[in-house]
Parts: C-alpha cells; structure tokens; sequence
C-alpha cells in the first residue's frame, strides 16, 4: 500500500471553477478518456464511491491517483488479495504494556481517497468490511466508533469474472457504488502518445493541486442546492418504471437507486453549469448508475443495449 501527503490549499474564487479547471488538467493525463473523468469527478461531488471495471493496464490507478493529486487530497492504495484482513484495512488496536492499555493503530482506510485495487480478488468478509464502511463513513473497533476523514472517496477496481482468483461481488453490494466506468483501450491517438512519452507516471506525479479539501466540500454543497423541478423528478419515477417493467431486466432500480440517480445527475447539471437538473443530465448519468444495479435476464445480455432503450422510448414530461 501507498500513500501521499495532500498537496498545499489553492486558494480560488470560486469552487465551479476550480472543478472546471480540476477537469481540464484531468483530461491532459487521463488521455481520450473525457466522460469517463467526468463521470469520476460527478461521483465525488455527490458523495459517492466509484467502481471501475475492466482489465489490467489500461489506467485505472492512474486515474486515481490523478484525482487525488489534482483534487489535493490524501491517497492511499490497498492491493486486495485472497489473504487481506479487515484488520489490514480497517486498522486494529494492540496492547501497549508501557502505558498499559490497548492502542488502535489506524488503516489506510483512514485516507480522503482511498483505492481499493483488485476489490474481487479479496475475500466476501473484506469486501462486506470495506463496504459497511463506505456506506456508514465510520470504522468501529473495539467498541469505539471512529469516524472517516470528510472527503472521503472510494475508488475500487475490478478485474472481469473470468479472470483467475476473482470473487464477483453480490448485487447488494454493488449498489453500494453511485457510478461504474470502463475505460477501455485508448484510441490510437492516445496511445501514440503514451509509447513517445513512456506512460503517464511521471505526469501524475508532478500534477499540482488545483482543489483543497475546503473548496470540494464546498462544490458538493454547491451540487446539493442544484435545483430539481417537479417535472424532472417525474422524468426518474418514469425511468424508475420502465426498469422494473423491462421483460429483459430481472429487478428494477430501488427507491435508493432513484435518489442515487438524482445526486449523481445533480453533479453533471452543476460540472456543466447549470443551476438546475435537466434531462440530459440524468441521461449522461444513467447508464454508468444503472449497469451495475439491474442484472438481466439473460446473462449474455448486454445491459447497456436495454438502458440505451429504455432511455430512448421514455418520454420526458
């Protein structure tokens, strides 16, 4: 596992700029990949955690550490193995005999950003240990109730099923996730570009801190005032519907899900400036929120082809 310091605050006068600007720097490392990085960025802004799926080598710890880097937060990087503890994770308290009690040692959960890399190599009580933690923002050992640092951003990774040693994670706690992403190969432009300049390591490493934790604490507060008529809260129940409805889907979006929904949509109105959520950003936000929650029929079908549907036959009010 590894860790950086945060970098120094950046003063800015305004959080959406520094967002705007947070985004720019973003995409002249994260090369070709400019829904992906704002899809990331949307989930921090709404409190959320990330789950990135796809196979070895194509930039997901880059990524990471881009964000925290630009975002001037602290880092840590837990490589899930078959053998991880929740203690590794968590942290775990050990007696001190000079002082005569039990002193808690802190894990690297304890970080503003924290990748979990390989999340379905570890076992299911790691992964239930991480995930109870993502969703409650504590940790609680030995009777005491700890809370998380605030920021706090979960990045997972994951390697396809197929691969050797991987243990999917169930439906449940997938939903644990606002937003999954697959970056994918890079276009040939891009990766033109990586073979010149030897990869990105280098670039990330000397990125400067465009945010502070203040300024994006005060951007999601921002994204949480972003305005959601009536109408648009309609457009969600009719999205909502039309899921539980699909023949091709065997659940549809939960009631927690739709707020899900909302949050992440509040977050691409607010990275495109808008004051209010109108229907394009649902639609932007949609499939990366609800790939990862409704499990289809057929396994061999592919999701993304019934969201692009649904999306495509519901009416906007």
């Amino acid at each position: 596992m590894t860790r950086h310091a945060a970098s120094a605050p950046v003063h800015a006068a305004s959080s959406a700029g520094a967002v705007q600007r947070a985004l720019a720097q973003l995409d002249r490392v994260i090369l070709g990949k400019p829904v992906q990085v704002r899809l990331a960025v949307a989930c921090l802004l709404a409190r959320g955690h990330l789950l990135i799926e796809d196979q070895p080598g194509v930039g997901k710890t880059t990524l990471a550490h881009a964000l925290a880097r630009t975002l001037g937060l602290g880092f840590r990087r837990v490589q899930f193995t078959s053998d991880l503890l929740p203690a590794d994770l968590l942290g775990i308290s050990i007696w001190d005999a000079g002082e005569g009690q039990f002193r808690y040692h802190p894990g690297p959960i304890f970080s503003e950003v924290l990748l979990a890399d390989e999340i379905n190599r570890a076992t299911p009580k790691t992964q239930g240990a991480l995930l109870e933690a993502m969703e409650e923002r504590t940790v609680s050992e030995g009777g005491v109730t700890r809370p998380l640092p605030d920021p706090f951003f979960v990045i997972a990774t994951q390697n396809p099923a197929a691969f050797v040693g991987t243990s999917p994670l169930p439906e449940a706690q997938l939903d644990r996730f606002l937003l999954t992403v697959t970056l994918g190969y890079p276009d040939p432009r891009a990766e033109r570009t990586l073979l010149e300049t030897g990869g990105r390591t280098q670039a990330v490493r000397d990125l400067p801190a465009v945010l502070d934790a203040p300024l994006l604490l005060a951007a999601q507060r921002e994204v949480d005032a972003v305005h959601a008529a009536p109408a648009l809260l309609d457009y969600l129940q009719l999205l909502a519907r039309a899921t539980r409805e699909h023949s091709a889907l065997a659940a549809g979006l939960s009631p927690r899900a739709l707020l899900a929904l909302l949050a992440a949509g509040r977050a691409w109105a607010f990275l495109e400036g808008r004051p209010m959520v109108l229907p394009e950003d649902v639609q932007a936000v949609f499939p990366a929120l609800a790939a990862h929650r409704l499990p289809t029929r057929d396994p061999a079908a592919p999701v993304g082809d019934v969201l692009a549907r649904i999306l495509a036959e519901t009416p906007i009010p």
